[in-house]
């Protein structure tokens, strides 16, 4: 589990990047001689004169999304395209690496980027630009957002005979009612929610939730939900039972992985699950090969 200690802490660095699309001006009636191509997933290109003349923040929903409604307090995900609109070059992107998680407040993100993101859908794509004087930046920026689901929203799996069963819980984190058989000595992979995205490969970066138990007693030692729903980004590489167990499994699914103590997971060498058998219930929100195509 270091891998997942060392993206804990990644977050801090990715806000970073996130607060600089955020400037501190109104909505304005303007119209702006820029046009947005590309698919969902995949980086924009954005297409305009430079440089691109703007006194006000300029905002546009480029397709809406039919997902949740963003909630005020909620954590939200978001893929980024940030240009330097004097010149059209790229300053920073989401794209090549991992999305950025974020709570959805002005504090966190910003009032320019809470004002474009609040009362969106996921699945939206979104247009923000806004001149210099505001965005904090010698130079106006011109930013494309896509907003990403925070929970597995598949088609529902029908469990296997003797595996723990997985709830819901209001806030869509998954429940765990724990069996008393004795535990498999193999890893087992069991679906939960299929999505429909493209499959994990091994060398991938994910951006998941999750929440870990103990086989045996039920009791949750870690999660993702539980630390403000933050999802979190890591390199399959850095933990091998889940890039074992979530190969081939499509972006979107929710998926039990039944990881005996033979993986060496930081958590079952503590003094407390040390020896036991542990599931984890992963929602599998994005994937990516570094220097490849999402």
């Amino acid at each position: 589990m270091r891998g997942l200690r060392h993206a804990r802490r990644a977050l801090a660095v990715g806000a970073v990047a996130v607060l600089a699309l955020a400037g501190c001006s109104d909505d304005a009636p303007v119209e702006l001689d820029i046009t947005v191509t590309g698919d969902a997933g995949v980086a924009p290109t954005l297409t305009y004169v430079a440089p691109l003349q703007v006194e006000e923040t300029y905002r546009e929903v480029l397709w809406a999304g039919t997902g949740p409604v963003l909630e005020h307090g909620a954590p939200v995900l978001i893929d980024y395209w940030l240009e330097n609109a004097d010149d059209a070059t790229l300053v920073r992107d989401s794209y090549s690496g991992s999305p950025t998680s974020q709570v959805l407040t002005e504090a966190d993100l910003g009032r320019d980027l809470y004002d474009t993101l609040r009362g969106q859908r996921v699945g939206a794509r979104l247009l923000q630009v806004v001149p210099a004087s505001k965005a904090g930046d010698e130079y106006p920026t011109a930013t494309v957002v896509d907003v990403l689901p925070t929970r597995a929203e598949g088609t529902k799996v029908e469990p296997l005979e003797g595996f723990p069963t997985v709830g819901e819980a209001e806030d869509g984190a998954p429940t765990f009612t724990p069996v008393e058989s004795k535990p498999p000595a193999t890893l087992r992979v069991q679906p939960v929610l299929r999505g429909t995205g493209r499959q994990v490969v091994a060398s991938d970066t994910v951006t998941v939730q999750f929440t870990g138990w103990a086989w045996t007693s039920g009791e949750e030692f870690d999660s993702t939900w539980a630390s403000g729903g933050l999802p979190l980004s890591f390199s399959l590489q850095d933990v091998p039972a889940w890039q074992e167990g979530l190969v081939d499994q499509p972006v979107g699914s929710r998926v039990m992985l039944i990881v005996p103590p033979s993986y060496a997971l930081g958590v079952t060498q503590s003094e407390e699950l040390k020896g036991q058998t542990v599931v984890f219930v992963v929602d599998i929100l994005n994937a990516r090969t570094p220097g490849g195509t999402p």
